[in-house]
């Protein structure tokens, strides 16, 4: 036999799969497969149990276990005396799993849990129906009625503890507060603003559930959560709630269409007030709309008018171009500028400086405005906060409009100086002012609670003589044969200008005004300085002096009382004395003469598209 014939192929004949014939090799091939297969299964159970354990046991775990926030408690809001002006409540989450809810829950559960909820048994069943393994059926719910709801006893629907913000005075301090969602976040106002200092960390449980949600255990220790921080402001609810009150009815008995008003502490720069009318009720959102939800003070821009005109004389007396009682010619009431119109509601003939701010020339302050450059109103502009948002902390302050000098014409220059052309809001306002009530040092506004114990140092912008004698004027303003008698205050000396502007809108001016009033007190040394502005008042008269200054007089006089200040003038004596810095008039056709007293000052510019007469 050949040695070929001697070798056979191996035969399984046992398997009844592999009874047949194969070569040697892949036999041998059909082991070494079996036998890295066990050693991937092998490998695959050390790795399981050792490198890989840690990925393995997280899965498993997220199938029963779960992690809870611990909700922190939003941090309180506080007025300047401690005072609540907005807090936390505690309330309960009513949550559902839709598929432990039974299908044939009794009916009468089903109309008493509406009933609590203020939910129609239809839209109970449509919650409780979502294919979800978790429903919120109801957020911010009363622990009274959450106790009421526990008591039905009705599988599938749990609690969970949480908080509702709770705000006392309600529509008075709205547009500063602002308000919360649903999740606790702030929307508006401080609590946007601080959301992250009021908010805290919310902490942490991990704990095992059972299919029906029940916690069985804790699988790890709490993280507790933190607390958000308490927010002091700089606010007086009595002086805010005057302020307030004060405003309504200004704005209700001149069927405006709004209105604001301001309070700053002149030595702090404290916001003592800060109010806008139409406002809202944050504890009621199903309520808010767009336009009332506008803090006006902060975030709504107009020309302010001849508000402006102090500070044009405050600058040419800081440059020595006029004194107080420099003469200025305003003729007839009819002045023409580069071929374009200006105009006073009436002829004044000559007025020292001082009797243009009390009887608010236009004409005269534009005669004032063209012995500076136009660099140097800028750079005044610029120095007293205007064309820049105020670093306030509150979410939507505006810069407002002001144009680099560069580009202005004359007649621009003109119009600037009495209130048109630049565009400004009523809080940049009341902060330019804080630097004439203040010897020249503007301050740095704030609506927080400053530390008494920590000086407020401002930035000097005016010499303090100028700020004084300016001062002075704006008493004559509110005295007999001002524009703004009604702004006098019973019992203490006061001071300030009015501004009535045309609104522009679109291409132009239109018939509807802006009325403002702009005020400190008392004189001659301010403890306060008051801003108000109504827009659009339709009935009556929409004279700045006529309008807000009332409501100047009403606040600075209940505020000054409030803050204990003794009055400084008998009731009955409201007339400047004639021996004043700045009596207005002037006798004779006496021109400025270069060199001494009295400058001849020599304008030509005005603008066609002039706004006309304003105050």
């Amino acid at each position: 036999m050949k040695p070929s014939q001697k070798r056979q192929n191996v035969k399984f004949s046992s398997s009844p799969v592999l009874g047949v014939h194969l070569p040697m090799w892949r036999s041998k091939l059909v082991v070494f497969l079996l036998f890295m297969a066990f050693v991937a299964l092998a490998a695959r159970a050390f790795w399981i149990q050792g490198p890989g354990n840690a990925f393995y046991r997280k899965q498993g775990e997220s199938r029963y276990q779960r992690t809870l926030d611990l909700p922190a408690t939003r941090g309180k809001i506080l007025d300047r005396n401690g005072l609540v002006l907005a807090t936390s409540l505690p309330v309960r989450a009513i949550w559902a799993i839709p598929d432990a809810v039974p299908d044939d829950l009794d009916a009468d559960k089903v109309n008493q849990l509406g009933k609590l909820l203020g939910m129609t048994s239809k839209e109970l069943r449509v919650k409780l129906s979502e294919d979800k393994g978790f429903v919120y059926v109801k957020r911010q719910v009363p622990i009274d009625v959450a106790d009421k709801v526990a008591a039905l006893d009705i599988p599938g629907i749990y609690q969970r503890n949480e908080y509702k913000r709770f705000y006392p005075e309600g529509e008075i301090t709205a547009h500063l507060i602002g308000f919360t969602n649903v999740e606790d976040e702030g929307q508006e106002g401080v609590e946007l603003g601080d959301q992250k200092m009021l908010s805290g960390t919310s902490g942490v449980r991990r704990v095992i559930k059972d299919r029906m949600g029940h916690i069985v255990e804790d699988v790890a220790e709490q993280i507790p959560p933190h607390n958000g921080t308490d927010v002091d402001l700089s606010i007086d609810s009595k002086i805010q709630y005057i302020a307030y009150a004060n405003l309504k009815a200004a704005v209700e008995k001149f069927k405006a269409k709004a209105g604001a008003a301001m309070v700053v502490d002149v030595r702090t720069g404290e916001v003592l007030a800060l109010v806008n009318y139409p406002t809202y009720n944050p504890n009621d959102r199903s309520r808010m709309t767009g336009e009332q939800l506008r803090n006006r003070i902060m975030t709504d821009v107009f020309e302010p008018g001849s508000i402006m005109k102090p500070f044009t004389v405050s600058l040419a007396l800081d440059l020595h171009r006029v004194t107080p009682n420099t003469l200025v010619e305003t003729g007839n009431g009819h002045f023409v500028l580069d071929g374009a119109p200006i105009t006073d509601d009436a002829g004044f003939g000559t007025l020292t400086v001082g009797g243009v701010i009390q009887k608010s020339s236009n004409i005269g302050a534009t005669k004032i405005a063209m012995t500076m450059r136009p660099e140097e109103m800028w750079n005044m502009y610029t120095s007293i906060g205007l064309g820049q948002a105020p670093k306030v902390g509150f979410p939507g302050a505006v810069a407002g409009r002001l144009r680099p000098w560069k580009s202005w014409r004359r007649i621009e220059q003109a119009t600037m100086s009495y209130g048109y052309g630049l565009s400004v809001s009523l809080f940049q306002l009341a902060r330019a002012y804080t630097a004439i009530a203040h010897d020249g040092e503007l301050m740095p506004v704030t609506i927080f609670k400053t530390d008494p114990n920590q000086p407020v140092v401002g930035t000097q912008v005016f010499n303090p003589t100028t700020a004084r004698e300016v001062r002075a004027m704006l008493e004559t303003v509110v005295a007999p044969g001002g524009t703004s008698p009604d702004a006098a205050v019973p019992g203490y000396r006061v001071g300030g200008k009015s501004g009535t502007a045309y609104k522009h809108e679109g291409h132009g001016y239109t018939r509807k005004y802006r009325a403002s009033f702009v005020g400190m007190a008392p004189m001659p040394n301010p403890r306060i300085v008051v801003a108000v502005s109504v827009d659009e008042p339709t009935a009556g008269s929409h004279f700045g002096g006529q309008v807000s200054g009332p409501v100047f007089s009403a606040i600075a006089g209940d505020t000054m009382r409030a803050l204990n200040v003794p009055p400084n003038m008998p009731i009955k004596q409201l007339v400047v004395s004639d021996d004043s810095p700045a009596a207005p008039s002037a006798t004779g056709p006496q021109k400025l003469a270069a060199g001494g007293g009295a400058k001849h000052m020599i304008v030509s510019s005005t603008t066609r598209n002039s706004p006309g007469v304003v105050r």
